[in-house]
């Protein structure tokens, strides 16, 4: 597969803007942009994160990648190198996303296992990714990575697995 995960650059603000609103009907985050921040802002945040400098209170050193496919931006990795309490509960190590027209191709599956990569590289060991309970597609990739199911959990009154991949 083609696949690359890779940084993000100021020149893929009109792919990650309509990401984003295919995306806003699945209530997904595609890129978290703060309201009153520009794109190449938002792209030199990303670049902070993943120096772990100018964090917010309660934010962790994390790294936010496009999934790209001959040329085409297809999903996203947000890979975070530790865990705080929301994390720990709900978010975990790696989220990802997979735009529409692209889903069912494997894409997922490939995003979350060089995400894994990336990771371990950062120092994670076991690594935390959570899903919706109602999201067979996502539990499907996660256990196809590996993901053995820790528990599923109440959060804020939607059930959300929580797995573990060694």
């Amino acid at each position: 597969m083609s696949l690359r995960l890779r940084q993000p650059r100021v020149d893929d603000e009109p792919e990650v803007l309509a990401a984003q609103d295919e995306l806003a009907a699945d209530d997904v985050a595609f890129a978290f942009r703060q309201p009153d921040q520009t794109f190449a802002e938002l792209v030199q945040a990303i670049e902070d994160h993943r120096r772990g400098r100018n964090l917010a209170p309660g934010w962790v050193e994390s790294t936010w990648l496009l999934a790209e496919v001959d040329g085409a931006v297809v999903g996203r990795s947000s890979i975070r190198f530790e865990l705080n309490d929301f994390l720990r509960t709900a978010g975990g190590h790696i989220g990802y996303a997979v735009r529409p027209a692209h889903r069912r191709r494997g894409y997922a599956t490939e995003i979350l296992r060089q995400s894994l990569v990336v990771a371990r590289a950062g120092g994670v060991g076991r690594a935390l990714v959570t899903c919706d309970d109602d999201n067979i597609g996502s539990a499907t990739v996660i256990e196809a990575n590996g993901g053995v199911l820790e528990n599923i959990i109440d959060v804020n009154g939607v059930p959300l697995r929580r797995y573990w991949i060694d």
